[in-house]
């Protein structure tokens, strides 16, 4: 009888690491691996990940970029720890193939996997490269990116991205059902985004009110109370959602969307062909939201505006001029710049290295 094959995917944080590599699990499981997680406790994987069957397993780490002194000096330590407690999960479970999928704990996992001998494929998610892919990048066997001129040796594959998002109907096909009321999807990500809550419904309380877009805003669950408010003092009616449940069918039924610019949210609007406004958020380590954004909108597929130069009445004139056909224009050039392939490619690399 065959053994069958164990791969440890690496990722936690945010969904823009986890749910690509929820992507990658699956695939795996589908062909007949065993699939474990490395992450953090009480994090965002350990409470995603388990209920979509794979066994987690997890260590102490978590970023150090802008923290105070003391941690800086108990990082040797705290990285001593994580270094053990990862290389006892590689020596425990045995994997056959360790796939870095970003986030702090790819680091300590990625080190003690090249450690104990075991093939690392990485995948990099963002225009620019976390602190542990680039330190990693150096000791994998393979590297995959979501986007191009990464790293050197990374192959260019977009992001691996769900079934949902590669099966919708084209951008034309979409747009040429559309009447009625146009259609506003604002997204602000699992935490929520404080300066979208607050200027979109100032913006839209701007728009004569026969004229407005009907609107699905979408906050995390600590926003929504605060989101709420926001649209009852502007006077605008709305659908307010902590979380959606179907990502991809929100995105091709929206005419517009406006939202930040993480990585997987950038290459799942291409994916589906849709058009959008993005906010890159400003804190995000090396503004790699901004590159995030500028790979679509300097293709001709969306729009970038800054936080900063973000404003009600800029946002509410762009509402306003905009039109079905020039949002069709954008929808069809952001699906050209969509990569679908990358679940395949990262998973086959797994298997070429098991065999």
């Amino acid at each position: 009888m065959t053994k069958q094959r164990t791969a440890l995917i690496m990722a936690g944080g945010t969904g823009g690491h986890i749910f690509p590599g929820i992507a990658v699990a699956e695939e795996l499981r589908n062909r007949g691996w065993k699939v474990h997680w490395l992450g953090t406790p009480g994090s965002m994987e350990s409470r995603i990940v388990p209920p979509k069957g794979f066994a987690l397993e997890t260590i102490d780490f978590s970023g150090v970029r802008g923290k105070g002194l003391m941690t800086l000096a108990l990082l040797p330590l705290r990285l001593l720890r994580a270094f053990w407690q990862a290389l006892s999960v590689v020596r425990r479970i045995k994997p056959d193939v360790v796939v870095g999928m970003g986030g702090y704990v790819t680091f300590p996992g990625g080190m003690m996997a090249v450690l104990a001998g075991k093939p690392l494929v990485l995948h990099e998610q963002n225009s620019v490269a976390g602190m542990a892919n680039k330190v990693l990048a150096g000791v994998a066997d393979r590297i995959f990116t979501a986007f191009p001129n990464v790293f050197k040796k990374g192959h260019w594959v977009g992001n691996p991205l769900r079934a949902a998002f590669t099966q919708k109907a084209d951008p034309a096909t979409r747009f040429a059902a559309r009447t009625g009321p146009f259609k506003l999807l604002v997204v602000g990500g699992s935490l929520g985004a404080r300066a979208l809550n607050e200027i979109v419904p100032q913006a839209l309380a701007l728009i004569p009110q026969e004229q407005r877009p009907e609107v699905i805003h979408q906050s995390g669950a600590t926003q929504i109370d605060a989101l709420r408010s926001n649209y009852e003092a502007a006077g605008v009616q709305a659908t307010l959602t902590p979380f959606i449940d179907d990502t991809a069918a929100a995105f091709a039924d929206a005419d517009l969307i406006v939202c930040r610019a993480g990585a997987s949210t950038v290459t799942e609007i291409a994916a589906v062909g849709a058009a959008a406004v993005y906010v890159p958020f400003p804190s995000a380590v090396d503004d790699h939201q901004t590159t995030n954004a500028k790979f679509l909108v300097d293709a001709g597929g969306g729009w970038l505006v800054q936080q900063r130069d973000l404003t009600p009445h800029g946002l509410a004139d762009m509402i306003l001029n905009m039109q079905r056909p020039a949002l069709l224009d954008k929808a069809l050039k952001a699906k050209a710049m969509e990569k679908i392939n990358a679940t395949h490619e990262v998973v086959t690399a797994c298997e070429e290295l098991a065999a």
